[in-house]
């Protein structure tokens, strides 16, 4: 009787710890396959807004920011990259994750950092772009269940401090933060497996010809980020452009490949690409699309905006780099098939090459192609095979 006692004790102590163990390894190969499994207690959803200058991002951050349940923020690196004396983009890309982190947690006392002595909420970038530091607990002037205006937020919102601001983050279930000024997903890989954060990545691109044609009406706004970009290196004035637009359609290629192409596991399900070319030609329904992806829910007030916004009668001419006013979106996305010459048309196309294939935009060989507005150079999205190198049956002269 005593040694059934004992071998049943001792079987009973092992099947605890095979059954402890069991549940340790269970629970560490789930997490690692399903990471929105482990999602925050609190519920909140945290977006990056990923793109880069002159694509669309401001536009579609504004889509997020008057939505009555996302507290948004416009490119809180751009602190990081005035403010500390570092030589280029790799050398800060570290600093930029940390802010982030700290932003998605609602703690803005990082921004102090980087902020003058005393700073006011106008002390941060762009803040009147984000509707939450236009109404309560942040500022009083615009009811969280209305649409902000920027006009009347710069006249009427500047509180001391940013504790207001901090207190308005915690009251949001979604966290979006616009940023321009990363160009590779690795920088992110810590934000995607803190299981205190639940982060999707809103991938956003544009026709790198578009893009050169509007960078080139802002380009004095640029001179600071090219050179950062450019890790301070020294580039003629008139190179410098296209090595800018090679480094930016690199980034694009290197986001998409390693989001697409045997993502680790805790990527999986938690990025989506969007071209401005087609969020020009169906906003609605292409911002319904995203709002699915991060858990929102498209308003009709939201929905009446959006329509307003891209199908006004403007044309994109304005040389204010953060200008959001009603324009004819899809108008705006051709307009440098006719403004830009054929020259720097086929600069850009062989600097962008692979980004283009990859992204689906169709390359023009003449000046008549190229303004030929019926010709659609917009390509569907189909999986390819990507090279840096022209392919050999390129003839000579061809770009």
């Amino acid at each position: 009787m005593m040694l059934r006692c004992r071998v049943n004790l001792s079987t009973m102590i092992f099947l605890v710890i095979l059954q402890g163990a069991t549940v340790v390894l269970f629970c560490s190969w789930y997490v690692q396959l399903t990471p929105c499994g482990s999602a925050p207690s609190n519920g909140k959803v945290h977006v990056v807004l990923l793109s880069s200058w002159r694509s669309g991002s401001s536009f579609l951050g504004q889509a997020f920011s008057q939505h009555p349940s996302v507290f948004y923020l416009m490119e809180p690196a751009w602190h990081v990259w005035t403010r500390l004396q570092k030589p280029g983009a790799r050398s800060l890309r570290m600093a930029v994750r940390d802010l982030l982190r700290s932003v998605f947690q609602c703690d803005l006392s990082v921004m102090e950092a980087y902020l003058p002595d005393n700073h006011n909420v106008s002390s941060l970038f762009m803040w009147s772009h984000s509707r939450a530091l236009c109404s309560p607990p942040a500022c009083p002037l615009t009811p969280r269940n209305q649409l902000s205006n920027q006009t009347h937020c710069l006249q009427r919102c500047d509180a001391q401090g940013l504790q207001g601001a901090q207190e308005a983050c915690s009251t949001y279930s979604h966290v979006v933060l616009k940023e321009v000024r990363f160009f590779e997903l690795e920088s992110l890989y810590p934000l995607l497996q803190d299981p205190a954060l639940d982060v999707r990545i809103v991938h956003l691109v544009r026709d790198p010809r578009a893009v050169m044609r509007s960078r080139e009406a802002s380009a004095k706004a640029f001179m600071r980020d090219n050179a950062i970009l450019l890790e301070q290196r020294s580039v003629p004035a008139a190179e410098a452009q296209y090595q800018v637009m090679q480094e930016i359609c690199r980034s694009h290629v290197r986001i998409n490949e390693r989001a697409l192409e045997k993502p680790p596991p805790f990527l999986k399900g938690r990025y989506k690409m969007l071209r401005y070319e087609d969020l020009a030609r169906n906003p609605l329904e292409e911002i319904r699309a995203v709002f699915r992806f991060v858990g929102l829910e498209m308003t009709v007030q939201l929905g009446q905006w959006i329509y307003k916004v891209t199908h006004g009668k403007g044309k994109g001419s304005k040389k204010e780099a953060f200008d959001i006013t009603s324009r004819n979106a899809a108008d705006v996305s051709q307009a440098w098939r006719t403004s830009l010459p054929h020259e720097k048309v086929r600069r850009v196309q062989r600097v962008c090459q692979g980004a283009m294939s990859l992204l689906g935009y169709r390359t023009v060989s003449s000046d008549q192609e190229q303004k030929r507005l019926d010709v659609d150079l917009l390509a569907p999205r189909e999986p390819y095979q990507f090279s840096w190198l022209p392919t050999k049956t390129q003839r000579p002269g061809q770009d």
